[in-house]
This record gives C-alpha cells, sequence and structure tokens, in this order.
C-alpha cells in the first residue's frame, strides 16, 4: 500500500499510529469488498450457504469498525492532532461509519437470497447482478483513491454514481412492468426492489467517501469545490 506523505512529528510514534489506523482502514475495506462480492454472488446463483456465511461474517467488520474508531479517539485525546493530521483522524472514523454500512447492505443482501425466486424471475437477479458489480467496482476504486488519496480519482468514482442511478431507475421501470403484467410476481418484485434499492445506496456511499478524500486533501467541501473540477 502506498504511504502517505504524513508530516513528520517530533514524534515518530504518532506517525505510526497515524499509519497504523490507515492500515486498517484499508483491510477493513478489502472485508467489507469480499463480503459484497459474496453477497451478490450469493443472491444471483441463489446460494443460501454463501449468504449466511457472509451474515455471520459481518460481526468481524463491525468489530472492526469498533477498533479503529477507539483508535482515533485515543490519537485525538493523546496527542491532540491539527491541521492535516486532525482532517486525516476525522476522515478515517466518517469513512470506517460509511464501510460498516456498507457491510450491513451486504447483510440486507444475503437475506434476500434467503428468500428463492422462481424461475421465471431470474431476469430480475441478472439486472441486479449487473447493478451489484458495478457498486463492487465503485468501492473497489474509492479504496484505492483512499489509499492514495487521489483526488481527481475521487471526483471521477463521485461522478460515476450517476450512472449507477441510471441503472437503477431502469430495475425499478423493469419491476414494475413485472408487477403490472402479473399481480402475483408483487412479493418478488417487492424483494427485488428492496434489493435493488439497498444495492443503489452502496454508490451512494462511495460518494461520501470521495468527499471526504477532498477534504482530507484540499481542506474544503468537495460539493462546494466540485464545478470546478
Amino acid at each position: 500500500m502506498d504511504s502517505l506523505n504524513l508530516n513528520k512529528h517530533i514524534s515518530g510514534q504518532f506517525n505510526a499510529e497515524l499509519e497504523s489506523i490507515r492500515t486498517q482502514v484499508m483491510t477493513m475495506g478489502g472485508m467489507v469488498e469480499q463480503q459484497l462480492s459474496d453477497a451478490i454472488t450469493a443472491m444471483h446463483n441463489q446460494d443460501s450457504d454463501l449468504a449466511k456465511r457472509v451474515i455471520e461474517g459481518d460481526k468481524n467488520v463491525n468489530m472492526m469498525e469498533v477498533a479503529i474508531d477507539e483508535a482515533c479517539v485515543r490519537i485525538i485525546a493523546k496527542r491532540q492532532p491539527t491541521a492535516s493530521d486532525l482532517r486525516l483522524v476525522m476522515v478515517i472514523s466518517k469513512t470506517i461509519a460509511e464501510l460498516e454500512r456498507i457491510g450491513d447492505v451486504a447483510d440486507k443482501i444475503c437475506r434476500t437470497a434467503l428468500e428463492k425466486f422462481s424461475q421465471q424471475h431470474q431476469p430480475l437477479l441478472v439486472s441486479l447482478e449487473s447493478l451489484g458489480r458495478h457498486t463492487i467496482q465503485m468501492l473497489h476504486d474509492v479504496l484505492d483513491a483512499f489509499a492514495r488519496m487521489d483526488i481527481d480519482e475521487a471526483v471521477r468514482i463521485y461522478r460515476e454514481d450517476k450512472k449507477v442511478d441510471q441503472e437503477y431507475e431502469g430495475i425499478v421501470r423493469q419491476l414494475m412492468t413485472y408487477m403490472m403484467e402479473d399481480s402475483r410476481t408483487i412479493p418478488s418484485v417487492l424483494t427485488a426492489l428492496f434489493c435493488a434499492r439497498s444495492i443503489e445506496r452502496i454508490g451512494d456511499r462511495c460518494q461520501n467517501i470521495c468527499e471526504f478524500i477532498f477534504y482530507y486533501v484540499k481542506g474544503q467541501d468537495f460539493r462546494v469545490m466540485l464545478p470546478t473540477y
């Protein structure tokens, strides 16, 4: 993993502490990315065993979030960071909260995988998988941007969410058509709609992380500065 150009402090231990929590964020991010990928696979393949493993593994992500958040609190209390150091700690705390929420989405997706879709609804699963893979790529890219604190990449990823929204809207139209053509599909369609909305929200979470990256590097609100990029 690339190392940030962290400010050199009188205490080399401070540098080590900052780098440590940053490394932990990347580890947590990798766990969540795998969790999400497995969840999408479990949903598409209607694999209840894989779904149960993902649900069981969610507690590990939750535990990691708590551990990193506690480390951030200790750094603030002990080191009283200022300027970019304080921004880094704040950004890390906010980023892990977003990652934990993405992990929760993976959990929700897996619970829908436990509700079997009939053969006639397989096209729904194909559409949902496509949306899911799109958001997995967004998550992968934003984690890479976070590792390098790359604001150009963050801006690109932020704008990518518009494509996710368009794909989601297409799925909603498809689902509405199913319901109008056959009212018996309503239970399955509602489950798929809930799943699609949950997946779409991952794009929004990735956008939030993009904003955090920009704030760390520039010290400014991303939403205000976006039109200039």
